[in-house]
């Protein structure tokens, strides 16, 4: 049996399963699952336990195929504080694990953000969260997601206008922090699990939520599916099919983009060329903007943001520069290039600082500068001298002359002529010696208080806000 480690990408049991005869769910067709997954003696498995049906049949299961293929086997169960029961369950939960003899961790989280997200949603978060400080290197996160689990999902991404990527739902494999998650009942649907806890005599946990046709989830499981089962039979198997076959389209759009991205990208993986992107068809323009932004963590725009984005590439701003914001990313057009930032707080450009060079200083909203010693390099320490030395940040109107240069230009000019983007103009602090400005940052020594060779100096180095 093969590690983890040699499964890459994104496998889908579901869409594998769904060509063949309908599986009935018992240990040994569990045991091909986490074979083909290449789950082994050698990976150690987590279990999100949280006591219902689905995760009792999974960790009974584990827990007969333990002896037989080594497995490591260990539960997490996650209080939310949510339910006046919920610390009872928390007591179940440890009595079956103890029945089971698998070690069993249970946390208490906290909900927070329920009037941002919801409360369903709130509650995912914090029972991921707390998942993953659970999950070390190397080690795979197993939970209970079944095929009408990942049906109700596509179900719910089509209803709020996703594209492919959220049609494909649920993967069966994917990174998880420091680790791995496995969904690998997938290919079975609520009632094969079911029928394998009648079996079994499993006893589960309850859960009153779960009928509460207030939550969108519920009220597709509960009025939704049944309808739709009654006249397709196997209605969520077939959907859950579908979101395999999505996630190999998905797959084939991300090697397109990662393709595009090289034209586009070059070097730059938070910039993209304006010129190579109007090249493209407006389709592989969306398609890599998409892909571009999740690559590098942000979140994903609505339609509406990304219209706005590509209308920057199709057309030059008066300006030459326009920024697009939505939560948590900017992408800002500035001459050719697309740029997409994290959004910052403002600077307060009246902020100034007396600053001993031995020290770093740190600028509030820009970062931290720092001077070092160096030889023929940066601000000459012999023309500094004991004259006291000033932080500010721009006030407009500042002139400077560099090395070389036989007249004063400025500092607007300079900024353009190195192209410096307008909203990292702001945020260079400016170094002044005796009131004359001397340093734009770590960019430019002004004269006369350069370093010359083999004079010692102060080479200014500024870490940026993340």
């Amino acid at each position: 049996m093969k590690s983890i480690e040699d499964v890459q990408g994104r496998t889908n049991v579901a869409g594998d399963r769904m060509s063949g005869a309908k599986p009935i769910f018992s240990p040994s067709t569990l045991a091909d699952v986490l074979h083909r997954l290449g789950l082994s003696s050698a990976t150690p498995l987590k279990i999100a336990f949280s006591g219902g049906l689905d995760s009792c049949v999974l960790l009974h299961a584990l827990g007969a195929l333990r002896a037989s293929l080594d497995l490591p086997l260990h539960a997490i169960h996650v209080d939310h504080g949510l339910h006046p029961d919920s610390s009872s369950w928390a007591q179940r939960v440890q009595q079956t694990c103890e029945r089971l003899q698998v070690p069993c961790t249970v946390e208490r989280v906290q909900v927070t953000q329920i009037r941002e997200h919801g409360l369903e949603d709130a509650a995912r978060r914090a029972r991921y969260a707390c998942l993953a400080r659970n999950v070390g290197k190397g080690e795979v996160l197993l939970t209970a997601h079944h095929a009408d689990d990942q049906a109700e999902t596509v179900l719910l991404q089509l209803l709020r206008g996703a594209g492919v990527p959220g049609l494909a739902a649920m993967p069966a494999m994917t990174a998880f922090r420091a680790g791995r998650l496995a969904r690998p009942l997938l290919g079975f649907t609520r009632e094969q699990l079911a029928n394998y806890a009648r079996q079994e005599n499993l006893q589960w946990i309850e859960d009153a939520s779960n009928s509460d046709l207030r939550l969108s989830r519920n009220y597709l499981r509960h009025q939704v599916f049944p309808l739709l089962e009654a006249h397709w039979p196997e209605a969520s198997r077939r959907i859950s099919r579908s979101a395999g076959m999505a996630a190999e389209a998905g797959e084939l759009l991300d090697e397109l983009a990662e393709s595009d991205l090289k034209v586009c990208g070059g070097m730059e993986k938070a910039k993209l060329s304006v010129a190579a992107l109007r090249g493209l068809t407006p389709p592989r323009q969306r398609n890599l903007v998409r892909y571009w932004l999740r690559r590098q963590g942000f979140q994903a725009p609505s339609a509406m943001h990304l219209d706005q984005v590509l209308m920057q590439v199709m057309r030059d701003p008066r300006s030459n520069r326009a920024v697009i914001r939505w939560p948590g990313a900017e992408v800002c057009r500035y001459r050719d290039e697309l740029i997409v930032l994290r959004p910052r707080g403002a600077t307060n450009s009246g902020w100034r600082n007396h600053w001993k060079l031995t020290d770093p200083l740190e600028i509030p909203g820009v970062g931290l500068l720092r001077a070092e010693k160096s030889q023929g390099d940066g601000l000459s320490h012999d023309r500094i001298g004991q004259f006291p030395i000033i932080v500010g940040l721009r006030q407009g109107g500042e002139i400077c002359r560099l090395p070389g240069r036989a007249h004063h230009h400025k500092l607007k000019k300079l900024l353009q002529e190195a192209g410096i983007p307008p909203w990292e103009r702001n945020r260079l602090p400016l170094v002044y010696v005796n009131g004359d400005l001397a340093a734009i940052g770590d960019r430019w020594v002004c004269e006369p208080y350069v370093a010359r060779a083999n004079e010692p100096g102060w080479k200014l180095r500024l870490d940026p806000v993340p």
